[in-house]
């Protein structure tokens, strides 16, 4: 969601913000702001809706060299996109940046105005600029009003802040993601939402934990200091050297990273035995599957929920491990049954989205064991949970997710081998790595056919609406496949078990809906009449099933077959390929913005 940037040093700070702000698009956002001091002393503010590139337009040409300066990228909340609403936001000679929701906004944006202050914009983000001027205007130091104004707001934020007049910056968080490096080899200080902005520039980061105060100043012997909410200095941070390279971020000769994202996954599967089974993932691995529970609470969000329903699939097939998932967001509202001996297994791409991070808060607070699949080394979910396991699905530039969710999906099978004691077997090992290189094998002979599909996406994309459907294994790829339709292409579609459907959607059903069937050989007869009942109220279908059929050849309008022999309780992973493919040429016919759809973020840091 919202991105971060602030850099205080002898280098030009809004080169520096600006390029740490671009690595952070993927993100997703509505409007770019900077904040800095300028040569003459100015407090400057530059910021505009939209993309990056229209910030830029505002600044090209002008030559500043600030020394200091904070960015952000906007993901709205409260109030409209516009200019005005952009972050960041100034009174005199205070400007700040904020990502979260403070949850009282309402009540205290009363009391300030009661109080004379005139809010300019209708974002939550002022309240808490309009705090600090009014704790600095009463006397308090720039440190003081910082602690003051953080310990009146509620709910999940992090705030940058910088103060034209102690020439400093100061950051503190709570429940958001915040990190901060150095380099001190230039004398320069940053702090950031996300890792990813600094690598290259920071040689150490520092995670603060929630309530830290950090500090950034050229005046003090050190350029970093923290301090917590009783002002005093603390070390509840943790450090680690810079690790984190910027990767290639080309499209590698593809229209759009979603597709060469998609075309990246047979590698990345045939990497994930070798990593886990040969390097260095095998003692995370072992750690892993020695504590067996005696039920797992499984939560997630989007797409990291669909791929949880696919490892409880393995875990209560394989391991007969009951398993309960659950949406992030509904988690902890519902005071769950948290019991000795269960525990927590928390999936997320980014490892900072807000509802998993707070229900992994929970289980750990009822001295329940937690477990994370997550992508992202070193994210808050990875720091906080006891035992955790990389997808190694790299970067994924794309806002909708697709390599991300085959690599938790398999993470999640190569955890239910780890807990049927078999990682010593060197059969077995062998045998699960030939299936994880299958799988990739025939993925790469589906991009031999992507003609195909797109010429299916040509004939179907102008209809009104989409019901992916399936039975068993299929039904949480029938979720998928319909989430990622509606995140690139902007159309109606819903996913539903293929028994589900008469029991109230198939009222929708008309010659303009289409139903996009997955078919395993697993429950055939049965899926196959829940087809004929589509086909005879005139639904178009589109099956995605076994090769070689003639029964589905004659039921389907459109026929698309896959060999699924040997794929086993893999097959939905493959079927799910086709999915990505059909969503993407569907979105590319409608001219979306696919890579960066509409009102989306790929990191969900808040409620």
């Amino acid at each position: 969601m919202c991105g971060i940037v602030g850099h205080l040093g002898p280098k030009n700070s809004v080169d520096i913000v600006l390029e740490g702000l671009k690595r952070l698009e993927y993100r997703g956002y509505d409007s770019a702001g900077v904040s800095f001091i300028d040569e003459s002393d100015e407090l400057q503010i530059y910021k505009k809706s939209g993309k990056l590139d229209n910030l830029k337009g505002v600044l090209e040409g002008k030559d500043f060299q600030a020394r200091m300066c904070i960015g952000h990228t906007r993901w709205a909340t409260h109030g409209e996109v516009n200019d005005t609403n952009s972050h960041p936001h100034m009174k005199d000679h205070i400007s700040i940046v904020h990502n979260g929701i403070i949850e009282n906004a309402s009540e205290l944006r009363k009391e300030l105005s009661a109080g004379g202050y005139e809010f300019q914009s209708q974002t939550d983000s002022e309240v808490f600029l309009s705090l600090l001027v009014t704790e600095l205007a009463k006397g308090s130091d720039f440190k003081a009003a910082m602690l003051k104004s953080f310990a009146r707001v509620e709910g999940n934020s992090a705030f940058v802040v910088l103060n034209k007049d102690v020439k400093e910056i100061m950051s503190i968080k709570k429940g958001a993601p915040l990190v901060c490096g150095i380099n001190e080899q230039n004398s320069e200080v940053f702090v950031s939402s996300d890792p990813y902005a600094l690598a290259g520039m920071a040689s150490k980061l520092y995670f603060p934990a929630d309530n830290v105060l950090c500090h950034l100043s050229a005046s003090n012997k050190n350029l970093l200091n923290f301090y917590g909410l009783d002002g005093k200095p603390t070390e509840n941070y943790v450090s680690k050297l810079q690790d984190m390279t910027v990767g290639p971020t080309d499209k590698g000769g593809y229209e759009h990273f979603m597709l060469k994202e998609i075309h990246e996954q047979p590698e990345l599967i045939r990497s994930l035995t070798q990593f886990y089974f040969q390097g260095e993932g095998l003692e995370s691995l072992k750690k892993a599957g020695s504590f067996t529970p005696t039920k797992f609470h499984m939560t997630a969000c989007g797409t990291a929920y669909y791929a949880g329903l696919l490892i409880r699939d393995f875990l209560e097939s394989i391991n007969k491990i009951p398993c309960s998932p659950e949406l992030a967001s509904e988690f902890r509202y519902r005071q769950p049954l948290l019991l000795k001996g269960e525990a927590g297994l928390f999936i997320s791409q980014s490892g900072e989205t807000a509802d998993t991070l707070a229900a992994q808060e929970l289980c750990t607070e009822n001295g329940v064991n937690t477990l994370s699949i997550v992508n992202v080394d070193g994210s808050t979910l990875f720091r906080n949970c006891d035992n955790n396991l990389l997808i190694r699905a790299g970067m994924e530039i794309g806002v909708a997710s697709t390599k991300a969710f085959t690599q938790q999906a398999l993470t999640g099978r190569l955890l239910s081998f780890a807990l049927s004691q078999k990682l010593g077997n060197e059969s077995e090992r062998v045998s699960l790595s030939a299936r994880f290189s299958l799988l990739a094998e025939r993925i790469d002979l589906l991009f031999g056919r992507i003609e195909e599909i797109k010429s299916i996406a040509e004939s179907i994309y102008n209809l009104k609406g989409f019901f992916y459907t399936g039975r068993g294994r299929y039904f949480p790829v029938a979720l998928e496949g319909a989430l990622k339709l509606k995140e690139i292409a902007y159309v109606h579609a819903e996913g539903y078990a293929a028994g589900e459907l008469k029991h109230g959607p198939i009222a929708m059903i008309d010659e303009e809906m289409v139903n996009v069937a997955l078919v395993g050989p697993e429950l055939f007869e049965k899926t196959v009449s829940n087809i004929q009942e589509i086909k005879a109220r005139k639904g178009v279908i589109l099956t995605i099933g076994p090769k070689n059929n003639p029964e589905l050849e004659e039921l389907s309008d459109y026929y698309f077959g896959l060999d699924f022999d040997g794929l086993d309780e893999l097959s939905p992973l493959y079927v799910n390929i086709v999915n990505q493919l059909l969503a993407y040429y569907v979105a590319k016919f409608k001219g979306t913005d696919i890579d960066k759809p509409r009102n989306l973020a790929k990191s969900v840091t808040v409620e």
